[in-house]
């Protein structure tokens, strides 16, 4: 393993940067170059407990303070992302792999999420029912919840975290946010323009590590409610670990998302949306498009007549080359791993149209590259169908009628994405009561809904009830309380003993 170690992070707890302390740490590589470039530390549960010790204590004063004044925080902290984005982009960029641009437009999407967080103050509203009874009132608040716990994935450093630590922060919590371990820079970096925003020492923790460090969070009673995005494996097991411990759980998990291809498609259009769906972010993204469905005589040959050209000249390059169009993968055990998928594909019998595995990058031949790939006449009991490969790995499978195309959907373990193309209206509409995926698409191919709404997916791709961000976030990260009030008014109507009509009980 090549080794070209620079620099050793740190954790981020009470406003201040915090050297690790527990001897144990981990690697952070170039994928562009496969060079180990960084190490990370990795708390141990005394780090941990450290740090949900500090944001217990800054949470009663934090908690107080009006929305109104932790909504100014948020938008001075939305002006420094601003500011920062090219520092930010740079971190995104040089652990993960992804071009700059699709950097920036991580970061501006969570960066919507900061923005509505700025709303705080109407999101917080309760309902109020005045005469309820006579001279009775009732009314509703939510209140926050106390110490919430981020464990966020190596595909979206920016994004993902800031889906979740500004709408709790905003809400009234503080927060210790996990990142993962093999791109945290961003996170820190966003931890410190918190600060520079002007929110207290305490309220937002980051603390870098692994399973000893994510089961801290999972069963420290201080600890009220989790949030997390990630494999199925690892957030089934979150979910059922922090409810036995008594924790509010959003589990946001795998995908295999099917984009189901009529006829009468604009086929252009088509394949525009499946270059960015499929390969952007070198596929490492829960809303990649994967798997391309096909109805209908001939579709899916008009479908690779057109898209083998495009994925020939896609530009697969390191960050720095500002012509790439896809960068790699995150290390070389992902690399290896995708490799083994497509190996596999080509041993259960699909159709390898192009074969990503053979990619050189001048310059960088050590680099965590993997080309794009497409399989075609792949069946729904290959591996490279039913697992969801996050890398640049398009399945093609062929459905001989509409009905089977949404009964194939439908059957999947994962629901979280889908899309349709089609011309036809009643077509759309059909699909889109009738699938069973949390979020869908018409001719759009990655249907990531905009901050104000929620994203979540359905059956093994969510766990929990809640979604993430939109009004779902402002209810995962706050309890409601209604209050029933009547004040005296010299009126006496007696002892009440049982419940009554009318909303007197």
């Amino acid at each position: 393993m090549n080794r070209a170690i620079t620099t050793t992070l740190h954790h981020y707890i009470g406003g201040k940067k915090v050297p690790g302390e527990s001897g144990r740490a981990g690697d952070i590589f170039n994928p562009a170059t496969g060079q180990v470039t960084k190490q990370v530390p990795l708390a141990s549960k005394e780090e941990v407990g450290q740090a949900i010790g500090v944001a217990q204590a800054a949470f009663p004063a934090w908690s107080e303070v009006p929305a109104g004044r932790r909504a100014q925080i948020m938008f001075r902290f939305r002006d420094l992302i601003r500011s920062n984005m090219d520092g930010l982009a740079e971190a995104v960029s040089s652990e993960h792999g992804k071009t700059l641009e699709d950097a920036r437009g991580s970061i501006t999407r969570g960066l919507e999420v900061v923005e509505y967080a700025c709303g705080i103050s109407q999101l917080l509203k309760g309902e109020y029912s005045g005469s309820v009874a006579a001279g009775v009132d009732s009314w509703s608040m939510r209140q926050p919840l106390g110490v919430c716990a981020g464990i966020t994935p190596f595909n979206f450093p920016a994004m993902v975290p800031m889906w979740m630590f500004p709408l709790a922060i905003a809400c009234g919590n503080t927060f210790v946010l996990k990142p993962s371990e093999k791109d945290p820079s961003c996170p820190l970096l966003l931890a410190e323009l918190m600060t520079e925003a002007g929110l207290p020492e305490g309220v937002l923790n980051v603390v870098n590590g692994d399973k000893e460090a994510v089961d801290t969070l999972l069963t420290d009673p201080r600890v009220q409610a989790v949030s997390f995005v990630g494999s199925t494996a690892i957030g089934q097991y979150i979910y059922h670990t922090g409810t036995a411990n008594n924790k509010r759980v959003q589990a946001l998990c795998g995908a295999k998302n099917h984009m189901l291809v009529m006829p009468d498609a604009d086929m252009d259009q088509v394949v525009d949306a499946v270059m960015g769906a499929a390969y952007g972010s070198a596929g490492e993204r829960c809303m990649a498009v994967s798997v391309v469905v096909t109805v209908g005589e001939g579709t899916t040959e008009r479908i690779i007549e057109k898209l083998v050209p495009r994925v020939e000249g896609l530009k697969v390059g390191p960050y720095t080359d500002p012509d790439a169009e896809m960068g790699p993968v995150v290390t070389p055990d992902a690399r290896n791993r995708i490799m083994g998928y497509i190996d596999k594909g080509v041993e259960e019998g699909a159709d390898l149209v192009l074969d990503g595995r053979g990619i050189q990058v001048s310059g960088h031949e050590d680099g965590c590259f993997v080309g794009a790939t497409i399989f075609d006449r792949v069946r729904t009991n290959m591996s490279i169908y039913t697992d969801e490969i996050f890398g640049p790995v398009l399945s093609i499978v062929r459905a001989d009628s509409y009905e089977d195309a949404v009964k194939m959907i439908n059957e999947h373990e994962y629901g979280n994405g889908t899309a349709i193309f089609t011309r036809d209206g009643d077509a759309a509409r059909d699909f889109s009561h009738r699938v069973q995926i949390g979020m869908v698409g018409v001719n759009v191919p990655i249907p990531v809904p905009l901050a104000f709404h929620s994203f979540g997916g359905w059956k093994r791709s969510l766990f929990g009830d809640h979604a993430i961000h939109g009004p779902e976030g402002v209810h995962f990260y706050t309890k409601l309380k209604t209050i029933t009030s009547r004040w005296p008014s010299g009126i006496r109507s007696g002892a009440v003993f049982n419940f009554r009509a009318g909303g007197e009980h």
